[in-house]
């Protein structure tokens, strides 16, 4: 059977089903054609409609255009989860340009990297207290011409730190920055193939590099969930409530949150940040239907002590995606709910969409799912990626769809590396079973994800090597079992040069770093291992573990043992 999980698909969906591929704006156009006054986005208790959702786009695509910044230009968005980020989103990409999305949760090495290698001159971000000072950082440093600042409170007045704006020519209000605009007399063209948005991510190793994802990938990612998720929702036949939670800058929640549910008129519930109770609130107060979150959102709802009370029914679906979701955390929230709590696979490359468990079974513990509609996934030698392996050999994952990347920006190297004709080379080691359901067992290199996002040892390794201790450093990922994994310092002290505690290197690193690249042990070492030409070297050291090196190792949760 070339296709061994379609006899698990849901009823009426088979893997060849024609997928729609078309552009982001037209994506939104079409569902404000269908759903026009139905609220398409409720954020601090106040309903955004589609025609309002697609007022608001229009506005700032104009002005867009009118500052020079259309077709060939990169515009980067430095936003959290509130409305002004699909409004420039769409925005940017009625305009002709290309986005690159910048993590708030990083730290400014990775995000001057990114500016940098993308090449965008212009910046989204918002007056808030958690985002303007590392934006004007960037303009300090001269990576960038032009700051457009949204101010938070147009959303609603809420306790979130805001900070004023110092005097500069090259910031300026959203709505200075937006008046007395008018459409353009004609829009751009926009095809399926144009580079939509520079996804920036590690891939399996090294620096971050942009994916290059074209609305053809994003708008058949779209699709392709749709169609898997058509016989449940037609069952349902209702207007679904989405808890948006997630972060709209990461390909999971931009592509199954924002994209796929704006298309299918539903309502998406946005939430600036993850907390717990305002979660099952939304649930059992509001009514939501749909959570889709990651692994370290669920552990902590399992863990609240309040789940077995709430009432819950009105949750239809709940899904984990992100990262590995461990098997106990399903058996507990199951136990507790009488919820299902299934997980997928994907990847930015694939804009998030690879694998999903059928909602009718059948139930396997510890795999990621079956291949979803128009992908194909097989599992190759992890020596020779062109040797197609059987039912239950180990090997790396290859994965080949309309939702595949065609490559890094600028990166023509790693971009052949990376795929074996037209099948792209996913650093994911699993297998397949009999019945086409597949398993992961390890990543091929040295990609961490930590929490559902990527952490990068490279990153890491350039902040720590500015402590003036440090002669050396390695970085790896252990087992975290909140976290899925974690970053682990290996550090060689310079001559004469004292230990530290893991709270004072992570207060060293703190604005260096993110806080989800922050380490969460360090181990002092003597030596640390090279390569026969004398590079230090990772996979050695994860070969003598958990075999001691240490003369002193610490966890961020304290203590220390030598």
């Amino acid at each position: 059977m070339t296709h061994p999980g379609e006899q698990h698909y849901p009823p009426g969906v088979t893997w060849d089903a024609p997928i729609a591929r078309g552009t982001l704006p037209g994506l939104l156009a079409d569902s404000v054609q269908k759903f026009g006054d139905r609220t398409a986005i409720e954020f601090r208790d106040q309903p955004i409609s589609f025609n309002d959702l697609q007022a608001r786009v229009d506005i700032i695509a104009a002005a867009l255009m009118r500052a020079g910044y259309g077709r060939g230009s990169t515009i980067g968005i430095f936003l959290g989860n509130t409305p002004d980020h699909p409004v420039h989103f769409f925005g940017g990409l009625k305009a002709g340009a290309r986005l690159v999305h910048l993590s708030p949760l990083d730290g400014e090495i990775a995000l001057s990297h990114k500016l940098k290698d993308s090449g965008a001159r212009v910046l989204v971000t918002s007056n808030l207290a958690a985002l303007l000072p590392m934006a004007l950082k960037f303009l300090d440093k001269g990576l960038l011409d032009r700051l457009i600042v949204c101010e938070d409170d147009d959303w609603g007045a809420v306790n979130n730190p805001q900070l004023p704006l110092p005097e500069n020519p090259a910031f300026v209000t959203f709505r200075n920055f937006t008046a007395g605009v008018t459409p353009p007399a004609q829009w751009p063209e926009i095809s399926p193939d144009d580079v939509a948005l520079l996804q920036y991510t590690g891939g399996t190793t090294g620096l971050p590099k942009g994916a290059m994802l074209s609305h053809g990938n994003l708008t058949s990612a779209v699709s392709i969930y749709n169609m898997w998720g058509a016989p449940a929702r037609a069952a349902r036949n209702r207007v679904e409530r989405v808890i948006g939670v997630l972060p709209l800058f990461h390909i999971y929640a931009l592509t199954v949150i924002l994209l796929s549910r704006l298309s299918l008129g539903d309502t998406i519930s946005l939430h600036q940040r993850f907390d717990v109770t305002n979660v099952l609130n939304d649930i059992e107060k509001k009514k939501a239907t749909v959570f889709p979150g990651v692994p370290t959102m669920w552990i902590a709802i399992a863990a609240d002590p309040t789940l077995e009370t709430r009432d819950l029914s009105s949750l239809a679906s709940a899904a984990s995606g992100g990262a590995p979701l461990p098997v106990e955390v399903a058996r507990l929230f199951e136990r507790k709910t009488g919820l299902k709590l299934k997980s997928g696979w994907g990847m930015t490359e694939t804009c998030s969409s690879g694998t999903s468990h059928p909602p009718g079974g059948p139930d396997k513990p510890g795999s990621i799912g079956l291949a979803l509609p128009g992908i194909e996934l097989d599992i190759v030698a992890v020596d020779d990626s062109t040797k197609v392996l059987g039912v239950g050999e180990t090997g790396e994952i290859r994965i080949k769809g309309p939702n595949v990347t065609r490559g890094y920006w600028n990166r023509e190297s790693e971009t052949a590396e990376s795929f074996v004709g037209d099948h792209f080379l996913t650093g994911d080691v699993g297998y397949m079973d009999e019945d086409g359901f597949f398993y992961l067992v390890d990543r091929k290199k040295d990609l961490i994800i930590s929490g559902g996002f990527n952490v990068y040892p490279q990153m890491i390794e350039q902040a720590i090597y500015e402590h003036p201790s440090v002669q050396e450093v390695i970085v790896i990922g252990v087992v975290d079992q909140y976290r899925g994994e974690a970053a682990k310092a290996f550090i060689k002290l310079r001559s004469g040069a004292a230990p530290f505690t893991i709270d004072e290197l992570r207060a060293f690193l703190t604005g260096k770093l993110g806080k989800h690249e922050l380490p969460a042990m360090v181990e002092f070492v003597d030596d640390l291992p090279r390569t026969a030409v004398g590079k230090l070297s990772r996979h050695a050291l994860r070969g003598l573990q958990p075999t001691p090196i240490i003369s002193q190792q610490q966890t961020a949760s304290g203590g220390s043992r030598t």
